[in-house]
């Protein structure tokens, strides 16, 4: 059920379609309900207010739909926020980006009121999700859909025209036409058709008369045009009207296409075996989307179970290594390879751990338990075994530290010890990546407070990508890289109350990154 409370932002450049999307609304009890005209607009907007579901076409000029969500979901502050986004996007990658960036669901258009109000309903128990780009790249996205491929035709699924007419010989000629492949409903006056889509099942397309006795052909329009279930039913007008003004008038009511009388029927016929097979098509882009967002979730769903279960496997093997080390038989060189295979499995159990608490990130459930974090001793790993991984490169790599105001003593950082390692070894990895052989890498702490701790190297990032650097899935000439280094950095910077910054010097062809963290008083 949708709260009558409900805070709606509505976007979308197009006027005319924000009145009939706010009436829907409206119909469903929702009555709080701001407008936007552009993604920037509405962005402007979120940071001001405070909104419960945003709702965004997808193609608008200056920011779209799709940037709008990219936006969202980069402010840890909007990022809670379940996004809807209404298109007629048929584009399979363009699909696979929106749901990467973890929009909420996708509306293809036309749709009906019932389908919008079952997606803002479902969009309120929403909450955010970790989906990667490569796990969509590959199989998780459904090859045999049914946006490529129909479903065979019965009874049942066959398309359903309504055709109304006070004729009675034109009822029945336009029902001989159509009814070995259609279903068909047929109404003489306009009181019947609107009736007929109120109900549960409406017509995919109606044929409708313009000259009938009561309430014309335009009027049935206007009226459907009001009503929650039919304002997005095709309508085909057929008419001996030839006048300009008279097509106008039914195009601005949602006139698809008009037929003249008198009524050529091969020509009608294949007109309207056209028109369905594209409104099959939404029909079916429409399920499409659904099962890659399904999908999607599954997989995250599964990823999870899979966490948990290979960590109570590997605590296992931990309790049986330490039987086995309390067998005194075995040999000291024995004793060595189980202190290997144990050190091992528990560097397997903290990237698990790791993993977990990334996904706690992204989603907003991670709670920091600081704790003081010997940050020299991290560096100093970390620079350590990037030594050895680069040593074919020939690169320098020198860890400094300013701490004149307390003597020798590293201070401590206040933060968690895993976070800290893994956002050092990605920047540390990604600056020796980049950096051009035998040049050097520079790694220092300055005394300030909050501690500021400075990664350079020589290279700089390349202009394309400078503005976007701590952004998901963002990297430049490293194909097959999913570009989540820097994005995860950032994330382990913000989830220890701390702030990372990006600095190019094209002058001295150098880049620096500084990474500041509250730090720990003595």
């Amino acid at each position: 059920m949708i709260s009558k409370t409900l805070k709606v932002l509505l976007v979308d450049d197009f006027e005319p379609m924000r009145k009939i999307i706010v009436d829907q609304l409206k119909n469903m009890g929702v009555h709080q309900v701001t407008q936007a005209a552009s993604g920037d607009e509405a962005l402007h907007l979120l940071l001001r207010n405070s909104f419960d579901i945003v709702l965004s076409n997808w193609k608008m000029p200056k920011m779209s739909g799709l940037e709008l969500l990219k936006a969202v979901r980069a402010d840890p502050k909007l990022n809670h926020l379940p996004l809807i986004i209404i298109t007629s996007e048929s584009n399979r990658n363009n699909i696979i980006e929106a749901i990467t960036y973890d929009v909420t669901d996708i509306l293809v258009k036309p749709y009906s009121a019932k389908l919008l109000s079952e997606k803002v309903e479902r969009a309120m128990q929403w909450k955010p999700s970790k989906i990667s780009k490569h796990r969509l790249s590959g199989g998780l996205v459904p090859t045999s859909s049914k946006h490529q491929s129909s479903t065979p035709a019965t009874e049942e699924n066959r398309p359903n025209i309504l055709i109304v007419d006070d004729i009675p010989s034109n009822l029945h000629l336009l029902s001989e036409l159509f009814k070995n492949d259609y279903q068909i409903r047929i109404a003489t006056n306009g009181e019947t058709v609107l009736k007929i889509c109120a109900a549960k099942n409406v017509p995919d397309l109606i044929l409708l008369d313009i000259m009938m006795p009561g309430m014309d052909g335009f009027e049935v329009a206007k009226r459907l045009r009001q009503q929650a279930n039919s304002e997005n039913i095709p309508i085909i007008f057929i008419t001996a009207l030839s006048d300009v003004d008279a097509r106008m008038q039914g195009f601005e009511l949602g006139a698809v296409d008009f037929v003249s009388k008198p009524i050529n029927p091969n020509e009608l016929k294949q007109r309207i075996i056209n028109f369905l097979r594209y409104v099959e098509l939404q029909k079916n882009l429409q399920a499409y989307v659904d099962e890659m967002l399904a999908s999607s979730r599954v997989h995250e769903d599964v990823e999870q179970i899979t966490r948990h279960d290979l960590k109570s496997h590997l605590v296992g093997v931990i309790s049986l290594l330490h039987s086995l080390e309390a067998d005194d038989t075995l040999s000291p060189k024995q004793m060595e390879h189980l202190r290997i295979v144990e050190e091992t499995t528990l560097r397997v159990i903290n990237m698990i751990d790791f993993s977990t608490e990334l996904y706690q990130i992204e989603s907003g459930e991670f709670q920091l338990d600081t704790k003081p974090v010997k940050i020299g001793d991290i560096l100093r790993c970390i620079v350590e075994l990037t030594r050895k991984l680069f040593h074919e490169k020939h690169l320098v790599i020198l860890l400094e530290a300013d701490i004149s105001s307390v003597g020798e003593q590293i201070p401590h950082i206040l933060g968690d010890a895993m976070l800290c390692y893994s956002l050092f070894h990605n920047l540390i990895i990604n600056a020796c990546e980049a950096a051009p052989e035998k040049s050097k890498i520079l790694i220092s702490m300055k005394d300030e407070y909050p501690l500021k701790i400075i990664i350079q190297n020589k290279g700089v990032v390349h202009n394309e990508i400078r503005k976007k650097f701590f952004d998901k899935f963002v990297t430049y000439g490293k194909p097959g890289r999913a570009g989540l280094g820097t994005y995860s950095a950032k994330l382990l910077t913000e989830a220890q109350n701390g702030k990372i910054e990006l600095e190019i010097s094209d002058e001295h062809n150098q880049t620096t990154i500084n990474v500041f963290l509250p730090r720990l008083l003595q």
